[in-house]
């Protein structure tokens, strides 16, 4: 876990944010976790690659 990151998640989410994608800038990166494993792993992706994936997913 990296606690010094401030996670987000999306304002779409449940209130129970229990099945969310969240979001924390890194700078020239993004980290990307599952909020139901706070303590596990993320990823590290581009901001353009943040981008193409909503996107895509939008469509």
């Amino acid at each position: 876990m990296t606690p010094h990151l401030a996670w987000r998640k999306s304002s779409y989410s449940s209130s129970q944010g229990d099945n969310c994608v969240e979001l924390a800038d890194l700078g020239t990166a993004v980290g990307v976790r599952d909020s139901k494993d706070p303590d596990g792993p993320h990823l590290h992706i581009t901001r353009n690659t943040l981008h193409t994936l909503i996107t895509t997913l939008k469509r």
